[in-house]
């Protein structure tokens, strides 16, 4: 029997056998430290989403204030005036 073998053998045990029991105290704050993960996370989200709106409307402002797509008018010929 090779040491893989060996460890692979003590590795099935364990996974077969019964877990070890877990202190209730390590429950409680496992799920005080997830319940504070999803808050920040869904806080980081909105505020991202709300970064996001707010770049839309001041480049949808922009666009209709400075209107990039229309050509300037030219200034290198003087305006026509007699024949």
């Amino acid at each position: 029997m090779s040491q893989y073998e060996r460890k692979e053998m003590a590795v099935r045990r364990l996974l077969e056998g019964t877990p070890p029991p877990v202190p209730p105290e390590l429950y409680d704050e496992a799920v005080r430290r997830g319940g504070r993960m999803l808050r920040r996370r869904t806080a980081a989200r909105r505020l991202f989403w709300m970064l996001l709106l707010t770049a839309a409307v001041a480049f949808a402002v922009w666009a209709s204030v400075a209107q990039p797509w229309v050509e300037p008018p030219s200034r290198t010929t003087p305006p026509l005036t007699r024949w």
